[in-house]
């Protein structure tokens, strides 16, 4: 039977309007425009081997390539995939790492990227010259050694084997520099741009924008879309709200918090599409082990059993960047702890009048006196550190704790965590891919963050066994005791909420996936607009 012109046509909108139609089918990429985007705070330095904030991220990341990168379309944000490498391969003894180098990449004054240019960029990483820092040296310990034995290869040899190590060289501030730049000025690159990326530098206006324009001389060829892209330096959530909501930015690549995001929907309809992840960042509870009575973990396991974490979820999801009650790993990624399981720890248990008897219990048992009086010290940021203090001050003022919260402006926050200023403080951790190698080094004895200061020489085992685990099943167990240890028995840190990532934007922004990392991402090569 012939079917009618119109009916053909009515069953294709009404396919549209139910997404039962493929993405291809639906959206197909254009070329042309300019993508504005609100970066709430500006690079320190350009160096990216020498920072860690989004601000010289989400702005620089466009410029340049990396070796391996994650899958821009992965929202879990744990597929490595090529980026100037074409291709690999990997011993059998998993101690040999050979990757196959893009051939005709060139930087944007014209020259070849070679081999020579990774292999030189990632000895800056692993052995910065005198007066250049690296804050990443740490996580490629497992390296013995790095050749590029000819223009199209790069080879990584380890020590021992590390399951991580893949995923370690797809982080996104492993930006490729120019190996003849660097040998003449190490420092180059902390204040210029000269990278292989899909947008080549324009200006930098401080206080104001970041400019950048299409290399129309890009490797992957008919990318990027986008004729160009402008920064602009907003640092007020108020008014990054307000560029978005005027359409003056079309995204801002970190996250709003709930009230901003219906801010927002109620006030563009469908002309803003909402993308919302869980979020490798986390708050957790630094007690400091030295300082009575916090150095009982009976006491310490009491102020985590004190924690209603799931009626705290979904009131504090209302008003701020946190939603999940998650272990050690973000949930929904492969590493993750399912609830189930997650509610076998100390504070996880949805009983809560039985949770605060037994903290009572404890708190009695180590000789903690009723109204027992503490400072907690939290960092005087408002999403969502301000809200998470409240809510911790209330929760142990239900098993008979007198706590005050002192809020420490945020640049001397650090310095009093590591002077170790503290009997209670509010700690955070954020990674740029989810890895149990990344995000729990933090834990370990010796590590220069462990600002509780406790000594467990059962996890620092424990952690060097999971990354040799080349088994993800035989990894998730020793992850399940490390959880059990850190978290339970020794309750060395108390784990609050997850963070929670809500990224609002107009829906003419296509081509980006939300992942649980606001590092990740940022290239704009798969980005376009669609009017």
């Amino acid at each position: 039977m012939r079917r009618h012109p119109a009916l053909s046509l009515l069953i294709l909108a009404l396919a549209l309007a139910a997404g039962v139609l493929p993405l291809a089918a639906q959206d197909k990429p254009r070329s042309g425009g300019e993508l504005v985007f609100v970066v709430p705070s500006e690079p320190p330095s350009y160096d990216a081997h020498q920072e860690e904030t989004f601000g010289l991220i989400h702005p620089l990341a466009p410029h340049y390539n990396t070796l391996l990168r994650v899958d821009p379309t992965d929202k879990t944000g744990t597929k490595p995939v090529g980026d100037l490498a074409e291709s690999w391969t990997i011993s059998k003894d998993q101690l040999t790492y050979t990757f196959k180098i893009r051939k005709g990449v060139k930087f944007h004054d014209g020259s070849e990227m070679t081999s020579k240019d990774i292999k030189a960029s990632y000895d800056k990483i692993l052995k910065p010259p005198a007066g250049v820092k690296s804050l990443r040296k740490e996580a490629y310990e497992a390296i013995a050694s790095i050749e590029a034995p000819d223009p199209t290869t790069f080879v990584v040899k380890l020590k021992y084997p590390e399951s991580s190590m893949l995923v370690n060289l797809a982080s996104p501030w492993n930006f490729i520099y120019k190996a003849d730049i660097l040998a003449k000025d190490p420092h180059y690159y902390e204040t210029h741009i000269m990278g292989t990326g899909p947008f080549k530098f324009v200006e930098h206006v401080k206080g104001s924008h970041w400019i950048g324009k299409k290399n129309p001389d890009y490797w992957d060829k008919g990318k990027p879309y986008l004729d160009g892209y402008r920064a602009i330096f907003i640092s007020s959530s108020a008014a990054q709200v307000a560029a978005v909501r005027g359409e003056r930015a079309m995204i801002q690549f970190r996250s709003f918090s709930p009230p901003e995001r219906d801010q927002l929907v109620q006030a563009l309809g469908n002309k803003i599409t909402v993308q919302e992840s869980p979020w490798d960042c986390l708050n957790f509870v630094s007690m400091h082990h030295d300082k009575k009575p916090f150095n009982d973990k009976r006491v310490r396991r009491a102020l985590s059993l004190a924690l209603d974490r799931y009626e705290g979820s979904k009131a504090l999801s209302k008003i701020t960047l946190v939603k999940d009650v998650a272990g050690i790993q973000v949930p929904g990624t492969p590493f993750a702890t399912p609830p189930a399981e997650l509610e076998k720890l100390a504070g996880y248990g949805h009983d809560i009048a039985k949770n605060r008897a037994e903290a009572k219990r404890l708190l009695k048992e180590a000789g903690v006196p009723d109204g027992f009086a503490f400072t907690f010290k939290n960092r005087g940021i408002p999403h969502p550190y301000e809200p998470l203090g409240v809510w911790l001050i209330d929760q142990w003022r239900q098993i008979g704790l007198n706590v005050k919260m002192e809020m420490i402006e945020a640049s001397a926050y650090h310095p009093m965590l590591k002077r170790g200023d503290f009997e209670v403080a509010m700690d955070f951790q954020c990674g740029f891919i989810v890895e149990p190698d990344l995000d729990l080094p933090r834990f370990l004895s010796t590590s220069d963050a462990n600002y509780g200061r406790h000594k467990d020489t059962v996890i620092d085992d424990l952690m060097h066994q999971q990354g040799r685990a080349t088994d993800i099943e035989e990894r998730k167990k020793i992850l399940r005791q490390i959880e059990k240890r850190l978290l339970d028995e020794e309750a060395h840190v108390i784990y609050t909420l997850q963070w929670h990532r809500i990224v609002p934007h107009l829906s003419k922004v296509k081509g980006w996936t939300i992942t649980p990392s606001h590092y990740l991402n940022n290239q704009l090569d798969t980005v376009w607009l669609s009017e």
